[in-house]
């Protein structure tokens, strides 16, 4: 039984209504919870009206204090408890405040593994391939007929699920480096996919966190095994052997790099998602014929290398989650047929050098650049390792740069929507970017 009598009358500041926040106040009302809620949120009430409404509607012991707007958030002291969405940095100045004033720092991830009743839980971390990878594990235990779980960055708070687990469940988290950051607890089985660089300036202006370097990039990716136990796992990518500080991990070891089992996934990095996801089952127990079937099935997650169509034989890939140089960098491995590359968008601090070099040596016959502070930078960049600037073009919508593709692109092609950039600015996200571009198709 989950004891939450040390939090009744708390007075708690929620930073950040995001799905996590919002799934834990949910649960905390339906448990009558007498919590003291204060919640804050850089958006306006205007933009939040549908989140009130479900949760004005809540019965039980729930004080709730809204707190909307940029400037609502000038002080956050008095609070016993900061309930921070992964969006919210902690560096913030308010945060810092709030801390040396005895306020503790704390996180709906945090309260899930406190009160979590299984300890068989699977975290999934890495610059990219973590949602794909979560997903794998899933698959792959589900069809093994494990009473499993999939929640975390992926798009499902933990707390939605919370009151369908047992002891028994399994429970496979996508772990963000912002989830992880403020972490005091690791899974049983922890798995580090890859570092690439990412998140190292503000992007998001209603999510503004961000890594002040590499390093601290991998300080937080770290808490998914510092705080594990001997009889506990960390997966690794054999690449970051030279990240691995063995003296820091409490728990065993288990080194993956690629696996080439059948699979509609295509290109050399989701090999190493395959490798990552059979690690972390075998240790579970599942055997290998099952794991290759879950492979072999699996669709793959949308707005990640995935094919939406295929018009007077041009083939068009939808990456629009290809956030930075690295992963498109990869995607555009991932051919050998000649591409039209539709990249740039709002900057987040990225060196485009290797980029530009590998689309210069592949095949890549035009550069198609959204409009976005990231833009010129990268296409001085191409321009710099003597790329034709005659083959870079810019457009100003998803429209625009459909009908310069339609007017390029030959028979044999590829397009590929690989932005090694945020999506901020033209679009909302990298969701919507991607579903335009299936439209557009």
């Amino acid at each position: 039984m989950v004891n939450l009598k040390e939090y009744s009358n708390k007075k708690v500041a929620v930073l950040g209504l995001g799905a996590e926040n919002e799934a834990l106040i949910l649960w905390l009302a339906n448990k009558g919870v007498s919590v003291n809620l204060s919640i804050y949120d850089r958006r306006e009430a205007s933009a939040l009206e549908d989140k009130q409404e479900r949760i004005s509607h809540l019965t039980g012991g729930l004080s709730i204090n809204w707190q909307l707007g940029r400037k609502s958030y000038k002080s956050l002291k008095g609070y016993d408890e900061l309930w921070r969405s992964p969006g919210w940095p902690i560096f913030c100045p308010q945060i810092q405040e709030a801390i040396q004033s005895g306020g503790v720092l704390n996180s709906p991830m945090n309260l899930f593994f406190k009160f979590c009743p299984t300890k068989n839980i699977i975290g999934v971390t890495g610059s990219k391939g973590k949602g794909t990878t979560a997903s794998l594990i899933y698959d792959i235990l589900k069809l093994a007929n494990y009473p499993v779980f999939l929640g975390g960055n992926i798009g499902v708070p933990p707390f939605a699920f919370f009151d369908q687990l047992t002891e028994k469940s399994l429970v496979v988290l996508e772990l963000s480096s912002f989830q992880l950051e403020d972490l005091r607890h690791s899974p049983h089985i922890a798995v580090i996919t890859n570092l690439y660089e990412e998140h190292l300036a503000p992007a998001d202006p209603l999510n503004p966190n961000y890594h002040k370097s590499l390093a601290d990039y991998w300080l937080a990716k770290e808490q998914i095994f510092l705080h594990q136990n001997p009889e506990d796992w960390l997966v690794i990518n054999k690449k970051l052997s030279s990240w691995l500080d063995k003296k820091h991990c409490p728990g065993q070891i288990k080194w993956f790099g690629r696996l080439s089992w059948p699979s509609k996934l295509i290109g050399e990095h989701n090999q190493e998602n395959i490798a990552a996801a059979w690690a972390a089952t075998e240790i579970v127990g599942v055997l290998p014929v099952i794991a290759k079937k879950a492979v072999a099935n699996f669709q793959g997650l949308e707005h990640r290398l995935q094919l939406v169509g295929e018009k007077g034989g041009v083939r068009y890939y939808d990456d629009s989650f290809a956030t930075n140089p690295d992963s498109t960098i990869i995607a555009i491995k991932s051919f050998r047929e000649p591409i039209i590359l539709l990249a740039g968008g709002a900057d987040k601090g990225n060196d485009f050098t290797f980029l530009a070099k590998t689309i210069r040596s592949q095949s890549v016959k035009a550069v198609i650049l959204f409009e976005g502070e990231a833009s010129p930078r990268l296409k001085d960049s191409l321009l710099s390792v003597g790329y034709p600037p005659e083959q870079i073009f810019l457009a100003s919508s998803m429209g625009e740069a459909m009908r310069l593709v339609k007017e390029y692109a030959k028979t044999g092609d590829v397009v590929l929507l690989s932005p090694a950039c945020a999506s901020f600015g033209l679009f909302k996200n990298y969701k919507e970017r991607g579903n335009l571009f299936k439209q557009a198709v």
